[in-house]
Parts: structure tokens; sequence; C-alpha cells
């Protein structure tokens, strides 16, 4: 006897044993769709409804004149995504999403329009922070959560305005962690999170969420030939992000203590094939003058000759301008740094004082 057959008459039976109200029974225990949910499908839901109103469209336009009539017109120029940061109007987004803009233009979740104000520009990291003056009741902060908490499969939410469609949500794990990215001033941006929810054009700038509607990133690169999303998309860790906007309110850019250095370019470095950062020259009333590096010296033939070369901070190598730069922005002025560098044959280790970037 087939297995088909052995199933037909297992059914009659059952059908003899509860007479007509089997089926009735059966009905009657099927799920209603509309008051289903799967445990994932309702945290999918809730975050989503907790946090679209955080999100907002960004409008880049600028200004073009025209080459017959030398009339002056604004032109779009490209739009993304960005969230809002606190009540006070603060708008978070990426720096490549609102550059070279004469004006932005904020959209909130009840399609009011708004002009953006620049506070501050970080294209190193690839963050703006932004503000309009929208009333705080039309204001819904993200809470931020802790990236370094993160680990590889975890639940992570992407909510942006892909191709100009707005509020768009897709859903993914974080595929790696500690990955870098190169920013439009070709720093390196480190620690960054890696997801295969889909970030597509448009995303950029949008928020990236825990399984608890917390910030975690904001969404900023893909990696795809065509342009449109692959699987491999990256977000700045928010905990970047919690220590930029202070220094963007304050200063309207990144701040990092200095050594009070000039260096020759990596590309020279690396021309001579030397490994470290070459000091060009030291203002002498500055730490790494008083600490005592020396710069390039003018020999009798009027030929230079290279004084230090930074091979290590705080126990990090050095092997360009991007790492000196990424060991000291773990610090702040007033903060002592350990400089090793290589002086001729000699290995030379300094204490050196750093120092805001204007006291240089």
């Amino acid at each position: 006897m087939t297995l088909a057959s052995r199933s037909r008459r297992f059914a009659a039976a059952l059908g003899l044993a509860f007479g007509c109200a089997a089926a009735p029974l059966l009905a009657a225990e099927a799920p209603d769709y509309l008051s289903f949910q799967t445990e994932d499908e309702a945290n999918n839901i809730e975050i989503f409804k907790a946090a679209s109103p955080s999100v907002v469209y960004v409008t880049n336009s600028a200004l073009r004149r025209d080459y017959y009539s030398l009339n002056v017109h604004e032109i779009p120029q490209g739009s993304g995504t960005g969230f809002v940061w606190d009540q006070s109007g603060l708008i978070v987004t990426n720096f490549h999403v609102i550059q070279g803009a004469s004006r932005v233009t904020i959209t909130l979740q009840d399609q009011s329009d708004w002009d953006a104000e620049v506070v501050g520009l970080a294209p190193g990291k690839d963050l703006a922070l932004l503000r309009i003056t929208a009333p705080a009741e039309r204001l819904t902060p993200l809470p931020l959560g802790d990236s370094s908490l993160l680990d590889v499969g975890r639940k992570v939410i992407a909510i942006g305005n892909p191709f100009g469609l707005d509020t768009t949500m897709t859903v993914g794990v974080v595929s790696a962690l500690g990955r870098e990215i190169n920013s439009l001033t070709e720093r390196k941006i480190r620690d960054v999170i890696q997801t295969d929810a889909s970030i597509n054009p448009g995303n950029s700038g949008g928020p990236l969420l825990n399984s608890l509607g917390q910030l975690v990133g904001v969404n900023t690169q893909i990696i795809s030939p065509s342009g449109a999303s692959a699987g491999i998309g990256f977000a700045i860790p928010v905990n970047t992000v919690k220590k930029v906007i202070p220094q963007l309110l304050e200063y309207g850019r990144e701040v990092q203590p200095t050594l009070g250095i000039q260096y020759v370019s990596d590309a020279v470095a690396r021309q001579r094939g030397i490994e470290g950062l070459i000091v060009a020259a030291v203002n002498p009333n500055a730490p790494a003058g008083r600490a005592g590096l020396q710069g390039l010296r003018q020999d009798r033939r009027g030929g230079y000759q290279i004084g230090d070369i930074i091979v290590e901070i705080d126990g990090d190598a050095v092997h360009s301008s991007d790492d000196m730069f990424n060991a000291l922005e773990q610090h702040q002025p007033g903060d002592t740094v350990t400089v090793v560098t290589q002086r001729d044959d000699a290995r030379m280790e300094f204490q050196v004082a750093l120092t805001a970037p204007d006291a240089a």
C-alpha cells in the first residue's frame, strides 16, 4: 500500500470517528492572520512604528546660473535620509548627502518641510549635523544604544528613503564588526558595522537600529558594482557619532588633539620605502617641539636629512598619517601620549602632552 493510500484511509477513519464535527473543529483552530504574529514579526512592527517618526527625508539643492540667461536657478542635487537627534531640532545625516548644497530641506513624517541650517561637518567620519526650527512636539528623537555591545548575528533594522521611497524598512543581521571604509577625505572610518540589511542609494544617513529600537549606527555605504544593494552595507557605529556630535555643536567641525608637527605626505614616504610618518617640521612651542622631536634638517650641500620618523603612538603602530590621527582621536587635549620614533639608526621615545589644534 502506498503512502498516499494510507493517508486517505487514515483521513476516512478520522472522519468516521469524529463524524461531521471534525472539519469545523479543525477550521476553528486555524489562526486568524490579522491577530497572529510571530515574535520576530511583532518586534519588527513595534520598532518600525516607534522609529518611523524620527526618520526624515533630506533634500540637497544647489544654485546654478543659466548659461544663456544668466538667471540663477535652484537645482535638486540629490536626496537621502536623516534622523532626529534631539527635540532642539538637531538632525543627523551623512556628510556626502549634503555635500556641495546651497540649500538643505528636511521633510518630517507629517510631510512638513523645513529649511535646515548646517551646524557642523565631519567629512572624515561622513557625518553632518543640521538644525531645523520645528516645534519640539513634532520631533521624536531616537533612543541611543551602545554599538560596542553588538555581536555578529544580532538582528538589525535599517529605515530610510531608498530611491526616493520614503520610510522603507529592511531587516538583517550584523554580518561583521570592526570593518574599515574610506571617507570622502580618504581618512579611514574605523570600527564600522557591516550588515546584510539592504542599504540602497537614498538610505545614506538613516538609522541602523537594534532589536530594542535603539540607534546603533548611521547607514553610510554599500559595496556593489551596480550601485544597488548587494548584501554588503556599512554603518558608522553610534559610539563614534556620540563622540563627534558634541564637537560639531561646539566647534562646527571634528576636533582632535595634536602633537604640533607637520609631516611628509604618505605618498612620498611610500616612494622612499619608509614605514612610518616622516616629521617634516616641528613647532618649537608646540608639544612635540618641547618634547624634543626633530623635523627635516638641511645639510651643508643644501639637501635635506630626515629627522624623526614616528613609528608608534601609545603602543599602536603608525604606518601613515591616518594611523596617527586614529591614535590621537582616542585622546583629549591635555592627555600625555608615548611617541616612539626612528631617528637615524636609533629608536627614540618621547612623552608628549597633547594640545588643541588652535593652540599648536
